[in-house]
């Protein structure tokens, strides 16, 4: 059975996160703050640690930074859960060695999805056999430090709200890391009606077809909002990835997990009923675009309804119903979402 240190400071989120991993068969160790958190991961040992930011005593960048200076500990996957959404502090995060970056409310799957990966990835890892270690300055060792290299090296794009960043059928000798703003890939149908097949954000790479062969983009990808890229040939990153399998490997990872996503929305497009559809829709833009529940979405019907896979006409009668309930307010194109709880709650 493997242990998991969670470190949380609100304690009704701590026992309920605790009792949702040991049932899901994990033997779980808790702690109230950073400072108690170190020592405990000291002593335990545990095979991962799920650790929130904003904690008294020690936050979770001082737990991480003591828990990589110590020899026993050093080795432990680390997984921040945290309400702090802003792009710098995701990347602050991932550069202070991070695995993994949940942000909160999230949903069990993703907490439990995210845990047996980074297991999953340790015991892969152990398996393989040592290589000697990389002696070139421009060595990549990890995902994190992939995502950088686009940042410092890659060709800077800016798109406006609107703008297709690449269509369905062109060349795709590029790939890109998001720094800001939300980009949709879409393509249409025959009926002429647009389909959206995924939602992208801040520090989700985009583009991907082939790793090997320039096969063509597979749908088109248009910007939300404004939208600020970093680019770089298929071809740096093959080579990147030829030379550094454990930064193979975490990319495997991140486009499996891309992939479950993507299912699990079809799922919902499938069977899910038009209210839940409509109200899942909009949290997912809400998280997104980073919104707090004081401010407005503004995103056009016709997004809304194709990531709901509902007509706009269904799409509007069931956004008139929640005003009218009292969940969301509506001003033109921007809508506000008043009542979180009870619109993820919808059946």
């Amino acid at each position: 059975m493997k242990t998991i240190l969670l470190i949380e400071d609100d304690s009704a989120l701590r026992e309920n996160t605790a009792e949702l991993l040991e049932l899901s068969d994990y033997k779980v160790h808790s702690a109230p703050n950073g400072k108690i958190g170190i020592e405990v991961a000291k002593k335990q040992l545990p095979d991962l640690i799920v650790c929130d930011i904003m904690m008294p005593e020690v936050d979770g960048y001082g737990v991480l930074e003591a828990i990589s200076l110590e020899p026993t500990t050093t080795h432990i996957p680390f997984i921040f859960l945290s309400a702090k959404t802003e792009h710098k502090e995701i990347r602050k995060g991932m550069d202070l060695g991070a695995d993994d970056y949940l942000t909160k409310p999230f949903e069990e799957e993703d907490l439990l999805s995210a845990i047996e990966s980074r297991l999953a990835k340790v015991k892969i890892l152990s398996t393989m056999k040592e290589t000697p270690p990389h002696t070139n300055e421009g060595d990549v060792r990890n995902l994190n430090e992939l995502k950088n290299l686009f940042d410092d090296t890659g060709e800077i794009l800016k798109f406006k709200k609107g703008e297709v960043i690449f269509k369905e059928s062109a060349p795709s000798h590029k790939i890109f890391l998001i720094l800001n703003g939300v980009v949709k890939s879409h393509k249409m149908e025959e009926n002429g009606k647009e389909l959206i097949t995924a939602l992208y954000r801040p520090d989700d790479f985009l583009g991907f077809t082939s790793f090997t062969d320039n096969i063509p983009y597979q749908e088109t990808a248009t910007a939300v909002e404004e939208v600020e890229l970093a680019g770089i040939s298929k071809n740096e990153l093959n080579t990147i990835l030829v030379q550094n399998q454990n930064v193979s490997l975490e990319l495997m990872n991140v486009l499996t997990e891309s992939v479950s996503e993507i299912k699990k929305q079809l799922l919902q497009m499938a069977y899910s009923s038009v209210r839940k559809k409509t109200a899942q829709t909009l949290l997912q833009f809400a998280f997104l675009l980073n919104k707090k529940p004081e401010d407005a979405i503004n995103i056009s019907r016709s997004d809304l309804a194709s990531v709901a896979g509902i007509a706009p006409e269904s799409l509007i009668r069931t956004l008139t119903e929640f005003k009218k309930k009292g969940l969301i307010e509506i001003a033109g194109r921007n809508i506000k979402i008043l009542q979180l709880e009870s619109l993820a709650e919808v059946k």
